[in-house]
């Protein structure tokens, strides 16, 4: 997996930390705990999955201050099963303490992420169809929620609306005709960039290649419509399953033929997997 630059990760620790510690730090932890105390916990996985994460988590307790060495025993994109032990920690204890938190909630989220990705990779194994994230992201997380991605096998899509043209509904609602909007585009961007148009009828997908769409983005169809959708792109342009897919459906739609299928469920609706710190 592509790593995260650091200054990014930083950034956003840095941020969530502040939530927790403002100003005055831990004060349970400070007030119970020596500050020259020295602990050795263990981060369990509490049941099955893919790990996404780990090296951001530990981050934290470098951020905080105060000597904790790490030792990872499992790396991003594994599967692991529960009661796997992810990483050792040693050292004081106030900041193993007041960093867990911070840890253990990017871990989880991260890696439920991922876990619930290579679910859905696993489903359409063998059909050649891809599974990609969307921009239905935690604000101030879209960097490591589409790292976590990476990790469980999906790939991603735009990161936002500066990486790639998209034409969706709303856009075509406001233009005189797909060919319009794709010619005003094709206009205003490099030639690096990919045009993708959103289309929800049979009858728009001729229109949308001859005006030159890189990809279609074929909404809420199924079944035999969305067969019949790959069967009019005829490799034309890369075709694109969206709209309302959960992982319960995602075999069928790639049945279908087509090249990607992009959910927003794996990032705003993964359930977190079950971490914990162990002194």
């Amino acid at each position: 997996m592509t790593p995260i630059p650091r200054h990014e990760i930083a950034a956003i620790l840095e941020r969530a930390l502040v939530e927790d510690l403002a100003l005055a730090g831990d004060l349970t932890t400070n007030a119970l705990v020596p500050a020259d105390h020295q602990s050795e916990g263990r981060i369990v996985a509490r049941e099955q999955g893919t790990i996404a994460g780990l090296d951001i988590g530990l981050r934290v307790f470098d951020l905080i201050g105060g000597t904790v060495v790490a030792e990872r025993h499992v790396q991003d994109g594994e599967r692991v099963s529960a009661g796997t032990v992810l990483a050792t920690l040693q050292g004081s204890s106030r900041t193993i303490l007041s960093g867990e938190r911070t840890c253990l909630n990017l871990l989880g989220h991260l890696s439920g992420i991922a876990t619930t990705t290579a679910s859905v990779v696993d489903q359409v194994a063998g059909s050649g169809t891809r599974v990609a994230d969307t921009r239905k992201t935690t604000p101030g997380l879209r960097s490591l929620e589409k790292y976590a991605v990476r990790c469980g096998g999906g790939i991603n899509h735009r990161f936002g609306l500066h990486d790639a043209v998209m034409i969706k509904d709303n856009h075509l609602a406001l233009a005189n005709s797909i060919g319009e909007a794709v010619s005003s585009a094709r206009a205003a961007i490099g030639h690096t960039v990919s045009i993708t148009v959103e289309v929800d009828r049979l009858d728009q997908i001729e229109e949308a290649i001859e005006a030159g769409a890189d990809i279609l983005l074929i909404d809420n169809l199924r079944g035999d419509e969305l067969r019949r959708a790959v069967e009019i792109v005829g490799g034309r342009a890369v075709t694109e399953a969206s709209g309302g897919i959960t992982p319960d459906v995602a075999a069928d739609i790639a049945a279908a033929g087509v090249d990607i299928i992009s959910l927003g469920w794996i990032t705003h609706s993964a359930p977190r997997l079950d971490v914990a710190l162990d002194i």
